[in-house]
């Protein structure tokens, strides 16, 4: 039994999939299993998976949709046949530094009082490095106010804590927010979660990252964060968080972009 079980949905991915995984073969920690769901993709993503498992039989294994079900169902079906002690998320355009899985192992291991531990971002697009995002060491709830307090695909979980939240879920609603919707559940529960404050991972954001979410997705986000606001006791203060959503869905892309490349590293 691996005590990593690395979880990864794809959907057209084909160009970058391959540097996303060979990250995890150059991880310093070398005890994990690798479990990729196909999202019914149309492009090659899905082959250059099965060429890994098929390389690799004891680390891989592929399982696919037929239909594009969504990230959520994705990761869940994932998680169905994980066996490792600890899940982490990995997303199949972006990379994880060499000791990023030490790191965190090494964290959840010392502190078993914590249920995940994410960690600090590098961002990059087509043409290189451009922004570093530090997150907060220690999120309270108060902190889902304005945004999720966590990078998603930087997510170390105790898989019986990720069970015991009862997963993603595959609702309307959290179509685009799913681990904003669950990290949100897991607090409710008295679950706590950890970001290290080094960066270990880089996030691919493309210039279309604020083109592609459409306005009726930050409706389900409004609902999504109402009910989960609702379950932490945030509410009624909580209320006007509730609209951020709608009021960043009117700006424009091109500022939302600027607003976030507030920090730039020199280029590579």
């Amino acid at each position: 039994m691996s005590k990593v079980s690395v979880i990864m949905g794809i959907y057209n991915c084909e160009t970058s999939l391959s540097k996303s995984i060979d990250s995890i073969f150059n991880q310093t920690y070398t005890d994990w299993e690798f479990i990729i769901c196909d999202d019914g993709s149309t492009d090659n993503s899905y082959f250059i998976a099965k060429e890994y498992e098929q390389r690799f039989p004891d680390k891989f294994r592929v399982i696919k949709n037929y239909n594009n079900l969504g990230l959520a169902a994705s990761l869940n079906n994932c998680i169905k046949v994980a066996q490792g002690k600890y899940i982490a998320r990995m997303d199949g355009d972006d990379i994880s530094m060499p000791t990023r899985l030490e790191k965190q192992v090494e964290f959840l291991t010392e502190h078993p009082d914590y249920d995940m531990v994410g960690c600090s971002i590098y961002i990059f697009d087509d043409n290189k490095l451009w922004g570093e995002r530090t997150l907060k060491e220690y999120p309270t709830k108060e902190d889902f106010l304005w945004t999720s307090p966590f990078c998603h695909a930087s997510i170390l979980y105790n898989s019986d804590s990720l069970r015991k939240a009862g997963l993603y879920h595959c609702e309307k609603i959290t179509l685009r927010c799913e681990d904003y919707d669950l990290f949100m559940r897991m607090y409710a529960l008295g679950m706590k979660g950890y970001n290290m404050q080094q960066p270990l991972y880089k996030v691919y954001e493309g210039q279309d990252a604020y083109q592609r979410r459409k306005y009726r997705y930050r409706i389900d986000e409004m609902k999504v964060r109402y009910r989960g606001f609702k379950n932490l006791g945030l509410m009624p203060k909580g209320f006007l968080y509730v609209m951020k959503p709608l009021i960043v869905g009117l700006l424009p892309s091109s500022f939302l972009i600027k607003v976030r490349r507030t920090k730039k590293l020199e280029e590579q």
